[in-house]
């Protein structure tokens, strides 16, 4: 895994991928006590920047692999990512979900033309059933993180996000990446060691699954205590991935944890300063920005908004906040 990847995810993504802009608020400034940008990914063909490693990943195949279909597991982002870009291509997608997973996400995957599997997270796993139905009908598995061409991908925003920051003449900033399995940070880490030395990556979880942060501190890979629940649903993961982690461990500066109650206010700060609609777990890092101030060492901080898919009725919790 490496800069080229990337470089070459960033050629086969062009023209399918929007250029999210750097957004910032002298209000959410003020709040911080420090310059915030935000890489606003909700913006993103269906809401998330998952869509970039699944382009990625399926463009990646040749032809005759590809024309099998793909599968995909994920809790929504990655599942609607996977099968906008599978459809993109011509060819089916299967996609395992959550049966918890928001019905937002379960809704928009199967509008997208996917074929949806429901499981329960609590009591089945993910990865046995994918594995059994891509050994059945011949499928190509796409991973939600630990897939190096889905990492690439994903890479894409940090080769953004260094370019935006060099126009804006910005050298050294703490990127906070709201933080899963770990293939954004990931991949915006690798691009960034590349592109923009000089700024440091900091994964941002939600508590009770921070995993990554607890692996960063001890070296190792570290598990979450349960896989369901919580309110950042598109960022609990068991434990971060096998490719993921030696990247996160090796490029990235201390885990950050934030509480729910300062995503939701993050989402409420997001909408009435940016006019931008953030899902729980795609509010993280820029809760991380406004609301973890003693933790960070730079005068800038860019965060993403990672995805914007969140059910009404989340979303009225966060505005009743303001």
């Amino acid at each position: 895994m490496n800069i080229d990847m990337i470089m070459a995810a960033s050629t086969r993504i062009d023209g399918r991928a929007r250029r999210t802009p750097l957004l910032s608020s002298p209000f959410l400034d003020e709040l911080a006590g420090r310059k915030v940008l935000v890489k606003p990914e909700c913006l993103q063909h269906t809401g998330s920047f998952k869509f970039r490693g699944a382009w990625s990943a399926i463009s990646a195949l040749d032809e005759g692999r590809r024309a099998n279909g793909v599968i995909a597991y994920s809790s929504g982002n990655h599942a609607q990512g996977v099968a906008y870009a599978a459809a993109g291509h011509g060819i089916s997608a299967v996609i395992i979900m959550p049966a918890d997973a928001p019905k937002l996400k379960i809704a928009n995957t199967r509008a997208l033309g996917a074929e949806v599997v429901l499981y329960d997270r609590a009591s089945e796993d993910r990865d046995a059933i994918g594995a059994k139905l891509a050994a059945e009908r011949g499928l190509h598995l796409i991973k939600p993180y630990d897939d190096a061409q889905v990492i690439a991908g994903q890479g894409t925003v940090g080769l953004e996000i260094a370019a935006q920051a060099a126009e804006l003449g910005i050298e050294q900033a703490e990127v906070l990446v709201c933080c899963g399995g770990g293939g954004l940070t990931s991949g915006i880490a690798l691009a960034l060691e590349a592109k923009a030395p000089k700024m440091r990556v900091r994964p941002v979880e939600p508590e009770g699954f921070d995993d990554v942060a607890r692996s960063l501190a001890s070296g190792r890979i570290e598990r979450n205590a349960q896989n369901a629940g919580g309110l950042c649903d598109a960022i609990v993961t068991p434990a971060p991935g096998d490719l993921t982690f030696p990247i996160l461990n090796r490029l990235c500066g201390p885990g950050l944890v934030v509480s729910d109650a300062q995503v939701l206010d993050a989402m409420a700060q997001a909408f009435l300063r940016l006019k931008i609609v953030a899902e729980p777990g795609g509010a993280a890092a820029l809760a991380a920005a406004l609301y973890a101030g003693d933790q960070l060492q730079s005068d800038t901080v860019i965060c993403t908004v990672s995805g914007g898919n969140v059910d009404p009725d989340v979303f009225a919790r966060a505005l009743a906040r303001i």
